[in-house]
């Protein structure tokens, strides 16, 4: 199945979108998105998709992420500065739904232990897994700035109740290569998820946070 987008028309987009970014800079560095519209597809009958890529180049080096740890992981997680939670933190929010739900505002991804995994349900009820947040496992093994790097570089692409979506594949302080690498990934994976492949997209657009859309398909 051949990309109906091509590299160069990417590369248009992506400079397109960096050139407005760098005309009105803003306080923050602005996200690059991938913003999708489908066709064809009726949300209510058809199955609705799911699916994971890990990008080539990080497009959200801000985004927070918590270990949910046993004394090694807390430890490892305290040297490289990453913020973490013992079985006892997670005990003293007592099940008590608004903390859970605070808790998983907070973050935007989170470690887990191996051996805490399974009592995650137990300890904190089904919050996390609602927030689409649920942990992925770590062993004593990993090495935690790589799979906090991992969560960082993975896009989830998911369909809901609308036929539009939406996901980070960069931020403007990239390179031009390293974000069309990115769309180029992005693009092909999500057309890989549906049904009938091209004939599903009905519209591309790539922006910045605070940018105009610029169409790529």
């Amino acid at each position: 199945m051949s990309s109906k987008v091509s590299t160069q028309q990417a590369r248009d987009a992506v400079k397109a979108v960096l050139q407005g970014a760098e005309d009105k800079k803003r306080k923050f560095t602005e996200t690059v998105e991938l913003q999708v519209g489908l066709k064809n597809y009726d949300p209510q009958r058809d199955k609705r998709f799911s699916g994971v890529v890990k990008l080539p180049n990080i497009p959200r080096p801000k985004m927070k992420v918590c270990v949910l740890g046993d004394a090694f992981h807390c430890d490892q997680a305290k040297k490289i500065e990453l913020e973490s939670m013992s079985v006892e933190d997670l005990k003293k929010l007592n099940k008590n739904k608004k903390l859970i739900k605070k808790l998983a505002k907070k973050y935007d991804a989170f470690l887990a232990s191996e051996v805490l995994i399974k009592q995650i349900p137990r300890l904190l009820g089904p919050g996390l897994h609602k927030a689409g947040k649920f942990p992925t496992p770590i062993s004593h093994t990993d090495d935690l700035t790589i799979k906090a790097d991992e969560l960082r570089s993975t896009i989830k692409f998911q369909l809901k109740k609308v036929l539009c979506l939406g996901v980070a594949v960069g931020h403007v302080e990239m390179t031009e290569d390293q974000l069309v690498a990115n769309i180029m990934l992005s693009v092909n994976f999500l057309v890989s998820l549906l049904k009938k492949n091209w004939q599903n997209v009905k519209s591309l657009f790539i922006k910045s946070t605070m940018g105009k859309p610029v169409r790529l398909y």
